[in-house]
């Protein structure tokens, strides 16, 4: 069980009523090997405030439980409105190409797709098992990668603070964008920058 959930909510500002995250309950194949596909959604929550995450909290922790299944959040805001006017077109253009069986996924792939964040948040993802490293060594590659990202962050003049969210296998650092091309110079294309993915909030 990983619970991120305090961490999590750290995180989560709302500016406005148009403001929403994104929050899934994913069952995955490589949990739960009977599933025919790699993965399906159990249940989806729009989070437009840390009361109403609250009230649904107990629920989401249920889930995950009954379905063997994570619950995983963007942390970059999405708004109602343009997550509207993006899903409209969507569907229009469906409709045009006659794939008409799609359109009932569509606000649920615009929601995927279309952050209204002025204050990004990327994911450095780590697996342990891509560092063949003692765990010494390993310790010291992760303060160097945290403090590399912090000063290209700094030189962005944004808040330079990170946040690690514990995963199955390693964890995500959550941090503010940087200069991505210098960061391949320190440390190659081996470390996965995720510009807008969701993260673990919750897994069984």
């Amino acid at each position: 069980m990983i619970d991120n959930i305090v961490a999590i909510k750290d995180l989560l500002t709302f500016e406005s009523e148009d403001d929403f995250y994104h929050l899934q309950i994913l069952k995955r194949k490589k949990e739960n090997p009977e599933l025919g596909s790699n993965s399906y959604v159990v249940k989806t929550y729009y989070i437009n405030s840390i009361e109403y995450l609250d009230s649904k909290i107990d629920e989401i922790i249920h889930l995950c439980n009954f379905h063997n299944a994570r619950a995983c959040i963007n942390l970059n805001r999405r708004s109602y409105e343009k997550i509207a006017f993006h899903t409209l077109k969507k569907v229009t253009d469906q409709i045009m190409n006659k794939d008409f069986k799609s359109v009932r996924k569509a606000y649920e792939s615009i929601c995927g797709s279309f952050s209204n964040e002025k204050d990004k948040k990327w994911i450095i993802d780590i697996d342990h098992k891509d560092f063949d490293l003692s765990e010494v060594k390993r310790h010291v590659f992760y303060n160097n990668l945290i403090s590399n990202i912090q000063s290209l962050i700094f030189q962005t003049g944004k808040d330079d603070t990170i946040t690690t969210i514990p995963t199955k296998n390693g964890f995500h650092l959550i941090t503010r964008p940087f200069n991505l091309e210098e960061f391949r110079k320190m440390h190659g294309e081996k470390i996965a920058v995720q510009k807008d993915n969701p993260t673990l909030l919750y897994m069984s």
